[in-house]
């Protein structure tokens, strides 16, 4: 009897790793990784300095406190705080990064594709066309020949 062998665990690690789609994944969570430290850049170049035209540069900084005495930085600080602005400062990159992501990705590559799909669409017609007009040709000559046959039986 012959037991149909079952693949090795190394088989299997390689085909899912040569599968397109993780390949394709991991190329995109290292774009992804370099794009944050774009928006990052973004964030704290342009956006914090222009909240800071209002108040401090450092987004972080800004705090609300729950319970006094909320004095110190760091390690020394007491009291309870609330940092609601590192909460803003990743609000603001998480903003920034889909409207990039959406704007300069997504949208052009949607318009893109409606494009080849409405191409594709008006070839698929034309083709359609061209049959039909072809299969029209066939039987009009198809009706002469018949026309050519019996009127040729006729005068015999």
């Amino acid at each position: 009897m012959s037991e149909k062998k079952q693949p090795g665990v190394w088989e299997g690690f390689k085909a899912f790793l040569m599968r397109g789609n993780v390949i394709d994944l991991a190329v995109a969570v290292v774009i992804g990784a370099a794009f944050t430290n774009i928006v990052n850049s973004v964030v704290k170049g342009i956006i914090n300095p222009l909240v800071g035209a209002i108040g401090t540069q450092n987004l972080d900084s800004y705090n609300s406190c729950l319970k006094d005495p909320c004095t110190g930085t760091g390690d020394t600080a007491t009291g309870i705080r609330i940092m609601w602005g590192s909460v803003l400062g990743a609000t603001l990159s998480f903003v920034i990064t889909a409207a990039v992501v959406y704007f300069l990705m997504v949208l052009p590559m949607s318009k893109f594709l409606a494009r080849q799909a409405a191409r594709q669409k008006a070839k698929e017609g034309t083709q359609e066309i061209i049959e039909v007009s072809e299969l029209e040709v066939l039987k009009e000559i198809r009706d002469a020949l018949l026309a050519q046959r019996g009127s040729g039986n006729s005068q015999n």
